[in-house]
């Protein structure tokens, strides 16, 4: 199962302006967020996440929706979280 994962942007990759630091259920990750543009997201905005790329910014309502409903899923949840933690796109 591939889940769209809702992240907190912490900051912005000052020499890689693809790239965002993330925070994901504690975890910190650079995430790609080339797909929404440089003038889209900033620090404190949250943004889906699915491959390591941002796919979409959404209020932090949304987010927490989504991650209680995520939550929920258990072990396919868990699967991604680590998938994440274990991931490296920089």
């Amino acid at each position: 199962m591939c889940l769209g994962i809702p992240g907190e942007i912490v900051e912005l990759l000052p020499d890689r302006p693809d790239l965002a630091t993330v925070r994901v259920a504690g975890v910190r990750r650079a995430v790609n967020v080339g797909l929404l543009g440089p003038a889209e997201v900033g620090p404190g905005d949250w943004v889906l996440i699915h491959v390591g790329f941002a796919m979409s910014k959404i209020d932090e309502a949304e987010a927490a929706a989504t991650l209680a409903l995520l939550d929920g899923l258990g072990q396919a949840y868990t699967d991604e979280l680590d998938a994440l933690t274990e991931s490296d796109i920089t």
